[in-house]
């Protein structure tokens, strides 16, 4: 559909299914369940050389990521809350948005955000998800009202089936505003 928002939905860390890749990857479904086209870079196409403006060269993996970027209408982003903040591989990643920078629509401008942070207490999870939203702040993007939560040590069957609750909302909070977005820039 051309109407549809394009939502890239980036995260995870380098061990395959991680509940943090894992929990984007729903996002995304319930984004496409609402209409919209939905791209996964996960924590595997995140293990790219450290950004640097000194070199402008670029990996295959790098390329993606900007190009995915570069069209998406709508962002999530998931880290796990390493130590309290964003793992490494998630903020080098968002690092490559500077590629971004003399576009039309420089870094996340005019995109909305919805940010995911696993980790195995609350605290973690707290401060991670207060660090991705200032990161999304000076990407310039806009951070849905909502932001998810969730401990990963957790895997009792009322964990699971609140975090799915809480996935639904951030998926519609993103596709809806998404949507209007578009439509606005159109």
């Amino acid at each position: 559909m051309a109407d549809a928002p394009r939502i890239v939905g980036i995260g995870g860390t380098l061990r395959p299914q991680s509940s943090t890749e894992s929990a984007v990857a729903d996002v995304l479904k319930f984004a496409r369940d609402l209409g919209a086209e939905t791209v996964l870079i996960g924590g595997g196409d995140l293990e790219m050389p450290f950004y640097s403006t000194l070199d402008t060269s670029r990996t295959p993996k790098a390329e993606a990521l900007v190009d995915a970027l570069r069209t998406a209408d709508g962002v999530v982003i998931g880290s796990p809350g390493y130590h309290g903040g964003v793992s490494g591989l998630v903020k080098n990643a968002l690092d490559y948005a500077e590629d971004l920078r003399d576009d039309a629509r420089p870094y996340l401008d005019g995109r909305v955000v919805g940010l995911v942070a696993s980790a195995a207490g609350d605290q973690a999870g707290m401060t991670t998800l207060g660090m991705l939203r200032d990161i999304t702040h000076a990407l310039r993007g806009i951070p849905t009202p909502y932001g998810c939560i969730f401990n990963a040590a957790d895997r009792s069957p009322e964990a699971v089936a609140g975090r799915q609750k809480k996935l639904q909302l951030l998926a519609g909070q993103v596709v809806e505003v998404a949507k209007a977005l578009k439509h606005a820039q159109a």
